[in-house]
């Protein structure tokens, strides 16, 4: 048993001297190719096997010629070692600088190709990754000019649409001013018709840009979804006769939402003064709630005749108006972006389908526990 510890030592001590050399040796190329790491670590595996070969052997005092046959055999082991990690490395070199190439022109043509050789699983794993990089940020590329698009024609109809109430603000004040108005009460009230205008296009921009800022303040309470409707419908009820359209949703169950009253009225409203808008005389505006596993689903029907299936996804975008037909008599396109983005905040989604005659616009939004 001690002469097998011996024989164990004397092959550590050597083992351990090739080792501590081999470390010192990859400390210092650490930064050169890896084929040449390959290289010394197949030389110090090789090196540490022959220096704990000969220490034992010079320990048993072995003959000349067997110590020769057994460092024969350690050197052809090295010889085809060392080849063997040196074509490896080559192997990996050469997918690595393919790799390389395909980056740098994934850098310049915003989408990534990978290397059609085969590769290590690290490397294939790495261009998978990369790949799924280039769609993510084609996706992200794709948004962002969508979003330029938005605020590009956000910026041409609010100037636009204020351009007209101001020039007739303009208009009407220096026609009184002059003293040629006849009627100047009529003036009067026409000049407040457009400011009230005007203050409605600033407060949506306003509730816009605190949605988009993140600075949406909510204030969730637990309420009925009759008692939304209601005073939606109310609210909205003026409007319907004005333009002879039906309102119905008076029927709608008490299921119990946890939202920020204000703010959800403010939605239906929006909802409810484009469906009204955009539905002819004589039709109707109906609107319904349902439960739906974990959520309570409101949604707004119209008779606008449905919108263009290429809009659809568009309907929620900052400034969209869509199609002719469509085009409120005033604001900037904002009510349905502000709608989304209130509902977002209640961690709810909005969403719109065609449906026979109209379209309807639904509001998911979570039950509360």
């Amino acid at each position: 048993m001690s002469d097998l510890l011996l024989i164990a030592l004397y092959a550590l001590l050597g083992a351990g001297a090739a080792g501590v050399f081999g470390a010192a040796a990859l400390r210092v190329l650490r930064r050169r190719s890896v084929a040449v790491s390959l290289a010394v670590v197949v030389a110090v595996a090789v090196a540490a096997m022959l220096s704990g070969t000969l220490a034992v052997a010079r320990a048993m005092f072995l003959s000349s010629h067997d110590l020769t046959v057994v460092t024969t055999v350690v050197a052809m082991a090295a010889a085809v070692s060392l080849g063997a990690a040196l074509l490896l490395g080559r192997h990996v070199v050469l997918r690595c600088r393919e790799l390389v190439r395909a980056a740098s022109e994934f850098g310049e043509k915003g989408t990534f190709t990978p290397p059609a050789v085969p590769a290590p699983a690290e490397l294939a794993a790495l261009s998978r990754e990369l790949v799924l990089t280039g769609e993510r940020l084609a996706a992200s590329r794709e948004r962002e000019r969508a979003l330029e698009t938005s605020r590009r024609e956000l910026v041409a109809w609010i100037s636009h649409d204020l351009r007209t109430p101001l020039a007739g603000l303009r208009a009407m004040s220096e026609a009184l001013e002059d003293g040629v108005v006849a009627d100047p009460a009529r003036y009067h009230r026409q000049m407040r018709t457009e400011v009230e205008r005007l203050n409605s296009m600033v407060t949506d921009l306003f509730e816009l840009s605190r949605i988009h800022a993140g600075a949406l303040s909510l204030s969730p309470a637990r309420m009925s979804l009759r008692d939304l409707v209601g005073d939606a419908l109310a609210g909205a009820d003026a409007l319907a006769r004005q333009h002879g359209v039906r309102l119905a949703g008076g029927a709608v169950d008490r299921l119990p939402v946890e939202v920020d009253g204000k703010e959800m009225t403010r939605v239906l409203s929006n909802l409810l003064v484009n469906a009204i808008r955009h539905t002819p005389a004589e039709g109707t505006v109906a609107i319904a709630a349902e439960r739906r596993a974990d959520a309570v689903v409101l949604s707004v029907t119209d008779a606008c005749g449905g919108i263009p299936e290429e809009d659809l996804p568009r309907v929620f975008d900052t400034g969209w108006r869509g199609s002719r037909a469509r085009t409120p008599p005033s604001g900037a396109g904002l009510g349905l972006a502000i709608v989304r983005g209130i509902v977002e905040a209640h961690a709810g989604h909005a969403d719109v389908r065609n449906v026979p005659g109209g379209c309807r616009f639904e509001l998911t939004l979570p039950a509360p526990a």
